[in-house]
């Protein structure tokens, strides 16, 4: 088969190969893999900054696919030839709270990943790919929207009323605007783009803040939220930026820290935190149960992924290019038709 194969730290060292097509084994699926998408967490690991895992190399990347079974392992019983699935970042977190050591069983570093045109899953760790989406559309669900998904339902009990503050316009963060709408909540978004935050005004979300043009943009949000803050921030960004947050979320309200796009370390700020209240919990996507309370929510809200563009298989170098530059919604490898 075809993979693209990481050979070191470095987008110039991502390589189109052939390599042997993976046999299934006891309890395991062969699926033909249809898309992919990308994740923050798929360049960092090409570029050598995702912590504190060690990269295996040559590494088959991307943890985010979709496709349909065409060979299964001894003692399969989730899955038949035929059907579609998607794969599941963990691999071996099911349901409950995750394990110490769930990162060591990850798709797309350590395992290898879908950037394949074959790729292994454990019938446990596989999940019933929605019938109303395409592969194409499917591929974006199992980190952007399952992680947007557990931070606002699963964790952060999100009712309808209540306003949410999403930083930027990426994948988790469209979804997470997405999924808060649907719950009948009031959104508010944060972007360096006033094009994107028109987009997103157009989708339903309420206001939208120009964080160059305010850098001051936790005032704005409680301009409008009459002082008192959001109930729930979907902070993207991490860093020093955390601060913000913590002024913009309510006196006893959640942040879920999903992202560290402006760095991995902060500089926090104890006293707001402490006068305020305020949760911060880390969300590092979810388990697969997660991901099957999610497929019918958005059966039901009829939540299509937005997708800025989609990438022929040999356009994979393009593709992180894209996500480097930035992306309104999510970017897909389209693997096969």
């Amino acid at each position: 088969m075809k993979a693209w194969l990481l050979k070191d730290f470095g987008l110039k060292n991502l390589h189109l190969e052939e390599v042997p097509t993976p046999v299934p084994q006891a309890g395991e699926l062969l699926v033909k893999v249809g898309a992919v998408s990308l994740n923050y967490r798929d360049k960092a690991i090409v570029d050598g900054i995702y912590e504190p895992l060690k990269v295996p190399k040559p590494l088959i990347p991307v943890s985010d696919a979709a496709g349909v079974v065409v060979a299964i392992g001894q003692g399969v019983s989730r899955f038949k030839v035929g059907e579609r699935v998607n794969s599941t970042l963990y691999s071996r977190w099911i349901d409950g709270p995750p394990g110490p050591d769930e990162p060591d069983y990850c798709f797309g570093s350590p395992l290898p990943g879908g950037l394949a045109e074959y790729m292994i899953i454990h019938e446990e760790s596989a999940v019933r790919a929605p019938t109303m989406m395409s592969d194409v559309d499917a591929a974006t669900l199992p980190i952007a929207a399952l992680t947007a998904w557990y931070a606002l339902m699963d964790i952060g009990n999100l009712q309808a009323g209540q306003t949410v503050l999403v930083q930027g316009t990426g994948g988790v963060s469209i979804f997470a605007a997405q999924i808060a709408l649907a719950q009948g909540a009031r959104v508010i978004v944060t972007s360096s783009s006033d094009a994107n935050l028109a987009r997103v005004q157009a989708m339903g979300v309420s206001a939208g803040i120009n964080y160059k043009t305010h850098p001051d943009w936790e005032q704005k949000v409680l301009e409008l939220t009459d002082g008192k803050g959001v109930d729930i921030t979907i902070d993207v960004a991490g860093g020093n930026g955390l601060n913000q947050s913590v002024a913009a979320t309510k006196v006893t309200g959640m942040i879920t820290q999903v992202g560290f796009l402006n760095g991995q370390t902060t500089a926090l700020n104890l006293m707001p935190l402490i006068f305020r209240q305020t949760t911060i919990r880390g969300i590092a996507v979810a388990p697969r149960s997660s991901f099957e309370r999610m497929i019918p929510f958005f059966d039901q809200h009829q939540i299509k992924p937005v997708i800025d563009h989609v990438y022929a298989f040999d356009e994979a170098i393009k593709a992180y290019e894209h996500l480097t530059r930035g992306a309104f919604g999510k970017i897909v490898i389209k693997i096969a038709d």
